[in-house]
């Protein structure tokens, strides 16, 4: 599913037609789920949800749910003796739109019985009392699916609140560092460049620095490039010092910490250092602009996600437009991103990224419990996976159908082989488009010459005021 991973506020979306029937009861976010509901049923009625539509935003998703998903699992309902009735209401509006209206939905207990949510929402979504984790609404079944031997640790924390399952993720991505290998040789850099360090990643900068009309680093930072602040930029560097943003264990996040400094003064030395183009981390176009001038050989690294590689810098003009790169393939390298220091990042580690994507969530209230988790385990089936994916390329949650339908690809076989099993995912918290506001305000100030600490200050402030002073470090 194409959701994107920008962290979204909530707005005041047009009416869409999600208004689903008859699957679920009132919302009484105190009543206990009931596993074995109806459990031996003959005739049921599902309904799957999803912004999808078709001819319209993830068209390819919806056309695999209504002729792969629903004749396939019918077919197996029959089989067992069941008769199935399921429907799909699909929607194609913006992801705040459908945010909005799946709460309302929940809310009203007039949800579908399986519907699609982008994993950033989980925490809003489960702390409302929406959605439950999947041991209390299904029970052992879902416990003793054998998909999720294919589904790494790393992956499930995308659907996972509070240390507990909430539903089965339908894909995922990664961040790495993108670079212009016709700019690198000019530099004198390798071509396989593999920084062991951010250290490295200045030095390579210095050295793309004495090229005429290039802008060595692209690390997004400030205000006007929103979400891609944080889960391209701030977050990757900040899993690089070895803390996380949020810690579960004494539900605190990250504020005026030392880590945090150190991003920041990562950021100084970037854009302070002329190692970076200030105006672009300023403009509301910015990071549509840094596309634009990666695809053109005017930038020498940049931070991105997989989505960067496939629908920005595609070698197909009718895909990828003015960013097309017909010689991607040939002047494009990636490589991992470091950890501060070697051994520095998260859990001891070398290397970091940031992940995100959707998945597939059971509404308490369903008629149906059984035959609803049936359903979204029969989507996250490996012969499902694999359908989706030949639909339309992208990394599955799956390690088995990522090692059947990604050979062809190299940059999201790297992905799904060497950054997804280190990979981190940001937190699914209520407040985290807040905390996220704020990061994005205190690289922008580093970014304009206000010094790491003052930033860090302000940020700090920001957090306290955001998510009370109790759960705020450092300072």
């Amino acid at each position: 599913m194409r959701l994107s991973r920008r962290a979204v506020l909530l707005t005041s979306g047009t009416a869409v037609s999600l208004l689903l029937t008859g699957c679920v009861g009132a919302k009484d976010s105190g009543t206990k789920a009931n596993p074995s509901a109806n459990a031996s049923a003959k005739d049921v009625t599902l309904v799957i949800s999803a912004n999808d539509v078709a001819g319209g935003k993830n068209a390819a998703e919806a056309a695999w749910i209504t002729d792969s998903v629903i004749p396939g699992f019918v077919a197996a309902q029959k089989a067992k003796g069941v008769t199935a009735k399921v429907t799909f209401n699909g929607s194609g509006v913006e992801d705040e739109q459908y945010k909005t209206k799946l709460e309302l939905n929940l809310k009203t207990g007039s949800g579908a019985d399986v519907f699609a949510a982008d994993g950033i929402w989980l925490g809003e979504l489960a702390s409302a009392g929406y959605v439950k984790p999947l041991d209390d609404v299904v029970g052992a079944p879902a416990k003793s699916w054998d998909g999720w031997q294919q589904i790494s640790k790393a992956v499930q924390q995308n659907l996972t609140y509070k240390d507990q399952l909430y539903g089965i993720p339908n894909g995922t991505d990664g961040r790495v560092l993108y670079f212009n290998k016709s700019l690198f040789s000019k530099a004198g850099l390798p071509a396989d460049w593999q920084p062991k360090s951010w250290a490295d990643i200045i030095a390579a900068g210095q050295a793309l620095k004495k090229l005429p009309g290039v802008n060595p680093i692209q690390i997004n930072a400030g205000v006007p490039m929103g979400e891609a602040t944080s889960a391209q930029g701030f977050l990757p560097l900040l899993a690089g010092t070895g803390q996380p943003l949020y810690n579960d264990s004494d539900a605190k996040w990250q504020g005026a910490t030392a880590g945090v400094k150190d991003v920041l003064d990562f950021y100084k030395q970037v854009y302070g250092g002329g190692l970076g183009d200030k105006r672009v981390q300023q403009d509301k176009a910015g990071r549509d602009q840094s596309f634009a001038d990666f695809s053109k050989g005017r930038i020498g690294i940049l931070a991105e996600g997989d989505y960067f590689w496939r629908s920005v810098i595609c070698p197909s003009k009718k895909d990828c437009g003015t960013t097309s790169m017909a010689n991607r393939n040939d002047v494009v390298g990636w490589a991992k991103i470091p950890a501060m220091a070697p051994g520095k990042g998260v859990n001891g580690q070398d290397f970091v990224s940031v992940s995100g994507g959707s998945g597939w969530l059971l509404s308490p209230k369903t008629k149906y419990p059984q035959q609803a988790w049936e359903l979204m385990a029969f989507m996250a089936s490996k012969d499902m996976q694999t359908a989706l994916s030949k639909a339309q390329i992208r990394i599955s949650a799956r390690a088995d159908v990522n090692d059947q339908t990604l050979s062809g690809d190299p940059l999201l076989t790297f992905i799904s082989k060497e950054v997804l099993p280190i990979t981190t995912y940001r937190p699914s918290d209520e407040k985290y488009n807040e905390v996220s506001l704020a990061i994005q305000e205190a690289t922008g100030q580093v970014v304009t010459g206000t010094s790491p600490d003052e930033a860090a200050k302000t940020y700090q402030a920001s957090l306290q005021k955001a998510v009370g002073a109790d759960h705020v470090s450092g300072g």
